[in-house]
């Protein structure tokens, strides 16, 4: 039996060619397409920069996590291995679990939750059990990874209902252009293959990684946003794009304003 360490050695395996292009990184284009995780966590943290002041410990810990998310898929797509897989899928859900403990907004909290602290609890143990579950059958773990999105997507069209700030509704709306076209490249390079090895173009799981961050680039500031709603009543949210509104492609970001007003 190989050793989970093994190269080769997961149940995953992606379109791309293994050791196409290297005798030691087996996918070459998955692996160093990973560079966006790297490049979007210090952007977040610098763009975000006034929020940060106020409320560290949210984006430190969850921008250390996307960065362990770019290590470990590095890790994985370059080795293949079973713990490589394992690494990956599992950072993916503490993140996600770490996001939704500090983030959840408390008006959609479960009656029986009274606080922010047995909200914590609760997102902790419900991602322990999870990731025993995860050494069942790591293949499943992917597609439920995605299927939290859906919950996100929902919740972000509850608090877009109570906004009237174009400029929020244009950001969630270019997020949602974003996860689509990364979705789409996901399921794409899983389902067909076939289709991509046939005209020699297997890399559609390489811009996953890509439009992912690029999602994820828009999602942070949209939930910092409303975080600052909920949780800040002395400062209004207000966004902002880098490097100019008037650039044909920008980058969002939340800046703080005193006396807040609801959304």
């Amino acid at each position: 039996m190989p050793s989970i360490f093994s190269y080769l050695s997961a149940e995953v395996d992606w379109c791309e060619g293994n050791f196409e292009r290297s005798p030691i990184i087996a996918e070459y284009y998955n692996t160093i397409s990973n560079v966006s995780f790297f490049i979007l966590s210090p952007a977040l943290l610098y763009l975000n920069r006034q929020y940060r002041q106020q409320r560290p410990l949210p984006m430190n810990f969850v921008s250390g996590l996307l960065i362990c998310v770019g290590i470990f898929s590095v890790y994985f797509h370059m080795t293949l291995s079973y713990v490589g897989q394992l690494l990956d899928e599992l950072s993916i859900l503490w993140t996600l679990a770490a996001a939704y403990s500090f983030w959840y907004p408390r008006v959609y909290f479960p009656k029986f939750i009274k606080s922010r602290k047995q909200f914590f609890w609760l997102s902790g143990v419900t991602t322990v059990i999870c990731t025993l579950m995860s050494f069942i059958k790591p293949a499943f773990n992917a597609y439920m990874l995605n299927c939290i999105a859906f919950h996100l997507l929902c919740l972000t069209w509850r608090e877009l209902k109570k906004c009237s700030d174009k400029r929020v509704h244009r950001m969630a709306t270019v997020m949602v252009v974003w996860w689509v076209l990364a979705i789409s490249s996901w399921i794409g390079d899983r389902w067909l293959c076939w289709l991509w090895q046939a005209v020699n173009f297997p890399y559609f799981h390489s811009f996953w990684h890509v439009l992912i961050a690029m999602s994820l680039l828009y999602c942070c500031p949209l939930v910092i946003y409303f975080d600052v709603c909920y949780e800040m009543p002395s400062f209004k949210p207000k966004l902002g794009y880098w490097p100019s509104d008037s650039w044909p492609v920008v980058v969002p970001y939340v800046a703080l304003e005193e006396s807040h007003k609801q959304c």
